[in-house]
């Protein structure tokens, strides 16, 4: 356990306790911190004290922080699309709004939830308890298909095949405005945003090699593009983060596009069509498609009606 300690100076006599902490701690929210003094994990002397304690000069204060609780990630019996199956993997057609593995703040209901139900003990252990058998993933509000690896075998061999660009990943999108070009490819590293945690953002200087190629299916009037996008590498939100950079966000993407979101989506326009790989055992190479979800069609339908089809 790793322990924090410090000595109050004179300069911090009569500061409460919860108020040091938070400013030595910035990280930590002062409702956090109130709770850790609760249950021990702050203590004065080597007591416990209360969060309204005004320090005096010279108090040793030591903070052990708790250590991380693992959450139990039960079997649901969640229904699965399920396109192919056999020993070795599992093809899933994967809905709008389901979350694929477990996070803070989705611990049920998630497609792992479901595979645990479905496969029993069947699944690879490589990625550990909270995303056993996931070789990849896909978005909570992007739908299409992903393979699920049921032992460690199968599990290698398609990671290797990640890590070497040679699976096939064809993703449909619909974007704002009109692309000038009816092709092109997009090579920008992508890593974390340097502000905003929760996002990614095109990183040259921390970023990771992100290669994506699109290419033009049908436009709406210079109002909207629907196009066809082919992965070569694999990065969080890559296809998200890419047109953005290039001025054209994902239709519905309220994060990295307009806030406004003028069809009502539910995130972002983007499906996972199709997937092909090498077999982990038979060596022979497999693709698999998934149509295009009903909402898509009918938004396509409603852009055709609207703004007419080129």
């Amino acid at each position: 356990m790793i322990l924090n300690e410090f000595i109050v100076s004179p300069e911090q006599v009569n500061i409460r306790i919860d108020k040091f902490m938070s400013a030595a701690l910035p990280e930590l929210s002062r409702s956090y911190i109130q709770k850790l003094l609760e249950e021990g994990n702050i203590k004065v002397n080597q007591r416990n004290c209360r969060a309204n304690y005004k320090l005096r000069a010279g108090d040793q204060i030591v903070f052990a922080p708790p250590e991380p609780k693992m959450p139990e990630i039960l079997p649901e019996p969640i229904p699965l699309d399920i396109v192919f199956e056999d020993t070795d993997i599992l093809i899933i057609n994967k809905p709008k709004g389901m979350v694929v593995h477990p996070a803070a703040g989705h611990y049920s209901g998630t497609l792992v939830n479901g595979i645990l139900y479905h496969c029993r003990d069947q699944l690879s252990t490589i990625n550990g308890v909270m995303r056993p058998g996931i070789v990849h993933r896909i978005d909570k509000d992007t739908t299409g298909l992903l393979v699920v690896c049921k032992n460690d075998l199968a599990h290698q061999a398609l990671a290797e095949q990640l890590r070497q660009h040679t699976i096939t990943r064809v993703y449909s999108a619909i974007v704002y405005d009109n692309l000038p070009q009816n092709e092109g490819r997009i090579d920008k590293p992508i890593g974390r945003h340097p502000v905003d945690r929760k996002k990614q953002a095109v990183n040259v200087k921390n970023g990771r090699e992100a290669v994506t190629h699109y290419r033009v299916l049908e436009r709406f009037q210079g109002k909207y593009t629907f196009i066809e996008c082919r992965l070569e590498t694999g990065r969080t939100h890559q296809i998200r983060v890419h047109m953005a950079s290039i001025h054209h966000p994902l239709l519905g993407d309220t994060v990295y596009g307009p806030d406004k979101n003028p069809f009502h989506l539910q995130g972002q326009a983007l499906h996972a069509g199709i997937l092909g790989f090498v077999h982990p055992r038979t060596g022979e190479y497999m693709e698999f498609h998934a149509e295009l979800p009903d909402y898509f069609k009918n938004l396509l339908q409603l852009l055709r009606e609207r703004y007419g089809s080129i």
